[in-house]
């Protein structure tokens, strides 16, 4: 009886900021007061709130842009990954615990020890503040964690099924494309869902990366439209904008939530 008390109220705690969230963005624009922000207004206003940051920080393109990117570079960093993984665990390449650990490698060094090269090499380029460059460096730094999960998988997987299809005749591509590639969907959707949250949660290569509305994605966007609340955006505006933005990752996670726990699983093996 004592642990459910504890757990309730760590779970209350826990939701505290969210339920501030919800009641501030839903309340009118005008009425927002610090003193009263725990009291729901008692009107609905999410959506007008919401209608209002799109129009003054221009959401539309930047909404657009991160779609694009955390669709296209996911589906390329998990096929990039899978074939990583294929090649060194079933095609058995030459020294492949080390083209692993220099694929891996990478993840060791922070995000921000790489802005400033990038910075200058995506300018240099010809890249900085294009949904090509965009697109290219979320890629890149999603191919690891697919190389890593899926480098597991195709371990657990039977040498077996590979020289019955080379004995069948079919070509090492063919074998990947139409065997391997199909019974890794669980751990290939599981890190797509963990992919397609980072990017569009990404404010830190947006920021650098990226100048103009239509090509930054919508967290850096945000983050200027939050910035704008000292300078006159009321914060309900801000909050709905913040709440609304959000809501793709959690209903991707809702209802894939089983095949991301399986493919997780399945990819430790």
């Amino acid at each position: 009886m004592i642990r459910r008390i504890v757990l309730i109220v760590l779970g209350l705690i826990w939701l505290g900021p969210t339920y501030l969230l919800i009641v501030n963005a839903a309340r009118p624009a005008a009425s927002y007061d610090p003193g009263s922000a725990w009291a729901p207004s008692g009107d609905f206003a999410l959506l007008d709130n919401f209608g209002r940051a799109l129009d003054s920080a221009d959401l539309t393109g930047s909404l657009a842009s991160t779609a694009l990117y955390a669709v296209v570079s996911p589906l390329l960093g998990v096929v990039i990954g899978a074939l990583a993984g294929y090649t060194i665990v079933v095609l058995r390449l030459r020294h492949g615990f080390w083209w692993f650990l220099l694929i891996f490698g990478g993840t060791v060094f922070p995000s921000q020890m790489l802005l400033v090269p990038l910075f200058v090499g995506y300018s240099d380029a010809g890249l900085y503040d294009s949904r090509l460059g965009m697109i290219l460096i979320y890629t890149a730094i999603n191919v690891p964690l697919a190389a890593f999960v899926l480098r597991n998988f195709y371990t657990g997987v039977a040498f077996s099924i590979f020289e019955a299809a080379r004995m069948d005749g079919a070509s090492t591509w063919r074998i990947f494309w139409r065997i391997y590639l199909p019974i890794s969907l669980s751990a290939l959707t599981a890190v797509f869902i963990l992919e397609f949250t980072f990017i569009w949660n990404d404010l830190i290569f947006g920021l650098t990366l990226t100048q103009t509305q239509s090509v930054r994605p919508v967290m850096t966007a945000l983050a200027g439209l939050m910035t704008d609340v000292y300078a006159g955006t009321p914060v309900p505006v801000g909050l709905a904008a913040g709440l609304v933005v959000s809501l793709p990752t959690v209903v991707l996670f809702l209802a894939t939530q089983r095949l991301f726990a399986r493919g997780l699983s399945l990819g430790s093996v």
